[in-house]
This record gives structure tokens, sequence and C-alpha cells, in this order.
């Protein structure tokens, strides 16, 4: 098998990542081949990376490249196509051998760095939403409005017709989430401060603890709030009764790599998101570009918070 060069876990190196030779499989029938030219970084796989994962785990979900060898079994993109797709790990890399119902061809007015954004923020926000059903007219509130996925999130239920509430903790964010939501931008320490403006039809939390507690006593009847993150606190209190009488509201656990096995693979999400950057209903908010040799400091910024939007790397 060929070497490549790929991000690694090595707790010899700053932030315990560094960028080393590995094999590189050999691909399955359904599998493409990837020169990768960008990626982009999360919070869960860098925090994993940093603080938990085995020497020698490789983490990375999100990249744009372009197809470098078709799936033998003549699935997917042809070579030579720019993609965007999705790995549950090992996307940090050179090369990769991605399944071709994990990506999808890019229209050429979307750049490698757009695309790489994509993946799982993009993703996530789409999968919340679309457990609101039809959204138009209705009152939308988006915790961490101004995080990788609450940016999306906001452009995107604004996309369908709803009325969008966006909530931020920081006044460095309130201008970039006005954007989207202009005077429903509401800036609080507490997301109980976009109670005044409810109930809400739908609400994304990716906060937990006291946000969650929070979001549960803002539904209107048959509202669904859904969760997919415990950044404060993973428990929360909540009134109980108050909930059920709301009549028929609902919480939604997500998280992202189950929904696409059980609802719709990653190409479709991605193929409807990439064609929204190149009509100009979707802007990704990129915050850092920088080489992939930079990926220590760049991933102590993110866990440090030290930006809001997204990190791109461009892999050279």
């Amino acid at each position: 098998m060929p070497d490549v060069r790929a991000v690694v876990v090595d707790p010899a190196s700053p932030e315990r990542l560094a960028i080393k030779s590995v094999p590189l499989a050999p691909a399955y029938r359904d599998e493409v081949t990837i020169r990768v030219r960008a990626i982009s970084l999360n919070r869960g796989e860098v925090n994993r990376a940093v603080r938990a994962a085995e020497t020698g785990w490789r983490p990375g979900w999100d990249f744009a490249g372009t197809i470098e060898e078709p799936a033998p079994d003549g699935s997917g993109p042809t070579a030579g196509t720019r993609v965007v797709g999705i790995l549950p790990a090992g996307a940090w890399a050179e090369v990769i051998r991605v399944p071709t119902d994990s990506v999808a061809a890019l229209p050429d007015e979307v750049t490698d760095a757009q695309a790489a954004t994509l993946p799982v923020a993009g993703l996530t926000a789409l999968h919340a939403l679309r457990q609101g059903g039809l959204l138009l007219g209705r009152q939308v509130l988006i915790d961490g409005a101004s995080g990788g996925v609450g940016h999306f999130a906001c452009q995107l239920a604004a996309a369908s017709g709803a009325i969008v509430y966006g909530h931020v903790r920081n006044a460095a964010a309130q201008r970039m989430v006005a954007e989207w939501c202009g005077e429903r931008t509401i800036l609080a320490s507490e997301l109980s401060a976009a109670g005044q403006f409810g109930p809400y039809h739908l609400i994304l939390d990716s906060v937990g603890g006291s946000a969650l507690g929070a979001a549960l006593r803002m539904l209107r009847p048959d509202g669904t709030c859904v969760t997919f993150g415990v950044s404060e606190a993973p428990q929360a209190t909540f009134d109980s009764g108050a909930f059920f009488r709301s009549g028929g509201s609902r919480l939604y656990g997500l998280v992202l790599f189950p929904e696409l096995r059980k609802r719709e693979p990653a190409s479709e999400g991605l193929g409807i998101l990439a064609g929204m950057i190149a009509r100009g209903m979707l802007k990704p908010r990129i915050e850092i570009e920088a080489g992939w040799t930079q990926i220590g400091a760049v991933a102590r910024q993110l866990l440090d918070r030290g930006f809001v939007g997204k990190a791109v790397l461009h892999v050279t």
C-alpha cells in the first residue's frame, strides 16, 4: 500500500497533532480516491484528538478535493470532479478513500474553502431544521447562532421562510448574526431572554444545561426542540409538567452520523448546500484560513473559542 501524509494524534507534538506518513488502504468497490485540497475543523473531533484519543488516531470529518480515481463499481463522480465530502474519521490527509454516497460534486462557483465548511456544520443544521417540517411563517429560535452550526441554521431557516431569532452571548458576534436575523438578534447571557418573543415552533440548542431547560419552556403546542450539543452542561432541569401540558411538544436528540445512515446519504444534503452557495443563498463564515501545517495552533484557538465561524486549512 502506498503511503500518504495525514494528521495523526501524537502526544509528543504541539496540541498532540502531527502530520506523518500513513498507509493508504485499498479502495472498496464503492469508494472514490480523492486528492484533498481543504479541510475544516469541528470542536467535537478536535476535542477528542487533543484530550482523549489514543496515539495514532486520525481525526478529520470535513474535506473538499478532487477525484483522482473513480469508484471501481462505477458509482459516484468521475475522475477530475471537484467534490465535498465527509468521513467519520481520517479525512485530514493528502489522499483518502471515501464511499460515493458521502461525496457531492461541486459547482464551479463554490471554492474549496467554502465547500470544506459544509459537511458537519451544514448537514447538522439542515437535518435539525428538517425536524420542524414546513417552516414558512413559523418562529424559529437558534441558540449559539454565531457558531459553526448556528450560522448555517440561521441562513437555512430564513431561506425556508421562517421568522428567525438568533441568540448570542457575546457582543462581538451580534453584528454577524444580525446579518441574517436583523432586529431579531438576541444578545443575552441566558437563552431564557428569548422567551418574551416566543413561543417557538422550532428551537435548535447546541448548549444543553440551563439553555435546554429554557428552550423546553418556550415551545408552542406541537413545537420541537432539537438538541445536538452540551457545551454548557450534559444535564438539564426543566418543568416536565409544563412541557407535556403544552400539547404534543417534542425533544429530539440529533447525532449527525446516525442521522445520515437512517435519513439520507450525505451526498444529497451536501449537494443541496453546495448549490445554495453557488446561487448566493448560503454564505459560510470563514474566520481563519491557513496551511494544514498550522493544525496544532488552529486547534488550540478553536478549543479556546478564539474565533467565531469556521477555520479552513489548505492541504499543500
